[in-house]
């Protein structure tokens, strides 16, 4: 039923940037050209709504990089007719009132003027809805591996002399089934390792559904190398929940396979769990739990679990997918948690950073959406995720490989 809402508002959308423009076009080459344009748009959005048809629910979906690139070019011609219809409405809301007012004065404009000023709305439409146009675009073909290094700094006085300096990389949401280009992937694993981390933490969302989408990407992952372990905890897409299973059996088959080939890359899964990282005698542990997020979203993770045995002057650094776990359990758990690193968000793709302005569609559903966030002495990272999902591209918000160096105020 949903499904119907959306594709329903989507044609709506459409049908009505068609017939507002439509009428404007005279001549033959003017016409050629609009025509052309719109059944180019009109293959994608019905190959689209075909194949989500056909597939929502299957393996398929989110798993093949073909259907990933008709679906974002649809949903670039989407957004571009969405910022028409904008400007398109507006200017029919204006011109009812005018028409009232006239009405009013018993005055009344020629076609020819209500078609120029038509005219100069849409080009108007035309050069703001070309630059989300081409920013898509950019996005699809080089942003969504453009790869930025962010480095953060946590200082502390309850972390260990023993562990001044250490270094931490934090990766998230792969989707490795939605990669096109081995090659940009590797060169993002290279930037990695030229880090020469201590530690590897990976947050979640190592596939789009299924295992088999590590084909190919094992010998890569075990490539990435750190000095004191590679760790990792599952994503709410590592389930599988997404996609049609003739039995619970078989979707818990592929998670374990999904875990064992994960293992065998070199990483570490952490379920509900914690592990001591040693040096010089001194101890911090790195704690693991599974997927917890507000629903829709599974809620598997235990934190009373993962944090067994380990005791309140402990330094602890906790990994968990979902940044809506911070704000609901988290900061108000009787143990303190020095660092939490999520993902999930993917900062939503697209939107705004620059110096003291952000913007994206997925603040209006994550209050925690991107960077660091300090709550009550606690620090939570949303690392912006290195892969991508649906939209193949990313615009503004870019993938994000993160640097943490701890700093002990007892050192």
């Amino acid at each position: 039923m949903r499904f119907l809402i959306v594709i329903s508002v989507f044609l709506l959308i459409d049908a009505y940037v068609f017939f507002a423009l439509k009428s404007l076009y005279k001549s033959k080459r003017s016409k050629r050209v609009f025509w052309t344009i719109y059944l180019i748009s009109w293959f994608f959005l019905l190959t689209t709504i075909i194949l989500a048809a056909v597939y929502i629910g299957t393996r398929s979906l989110n798993s093949s990089m073909w259907m990933s690139f008709i679906m974002g070019t649809s949903f670039v011609f989407l957004v571009t007719k969405f910022v028409l219809a904008l400007f398109l409405i507006l200017e029919d809301i204006f011109r009812f009132f005018a028409f009232v007012g006239k009405s009013i004065q018993r005055k009344e404009l020629s076609k020819e003027n209500k078609r120029s000023r038509r005219k100069f709305v849409a080009n108007v439409a035309y050069g703001v809805a070309a630059i989300p146009f081409f920013s898509l675009i950019y996005g699809i073909l080089y942003g969504k591996y453009d790869f930025k290094i962010h480095k953060q700094r946590l200082k502390s006085k309850r972390l260990p002399a023993s562990f001044n300096g250490l270094k931490i990389v934090q990766l998230s949401d792969l989707h490795l089934g939605s990669f096109d280009n081995k090659d940009a992937v590797q060169n993002g694993f290279n930037m990695v390792n030229n880090l020469e981390p201590d530690l590897i933490l990976f947050t979640g969302d190592m596939v789009n559904n299924l295992a088999s989408e590590m084909d190919g990407f094992e010998e890569m992952l075990s490539g990435l190398k750190a000095k004191h372990g590679k760790y990792a905890v599952l994503g709410n897409h590592d389930y599988a929940h997404y996609v049609h299973w003739d039995s619970e059996e078989e979707r818990l088959q592929n998670l374990e396979e999904l875990m064992e080939r994960i293992e065998k890359t070199g990483f570490k899964m952490l379920r509900n769990e914690n592990e001591a990282i040693e040096i010089n005698g001194e101890q911090i542990y790195l704690v693991g739990v599974e997927n917890w997020g507000n629903k829709p979203f599974p809620q598997i993770g235990d934190l009373d679990l993962a944090l067994k045995s380990t005791t309140e002057n402990d330094f602890k650094i906790l990994m968990s997918h979902d940044p809506d776990h911070f704000g609901e359990k988290v900061i108000e758990h009787s143990a303190f948690i020095d660092l939490t690193l999520s993902g999930h968000t993917h900062g939503s793709q697209m939107g705004i950073e620059i110096p003291g302005f952000r913007w994206s569609p997925v603040q209006y559903r994550y209050k925690r959406w991107a960077g660091r966030y300090e709550e009550d002495g606690q620090v939570l990272y949303v690392n912006r995720g290195f892969g991508y999902l649906g939209y193949p591209g990313r615009v503004g918000i870019w993938p994000e490989i993160t640097e943490f160096t701890l700093e002990s105020e007892l050192a």
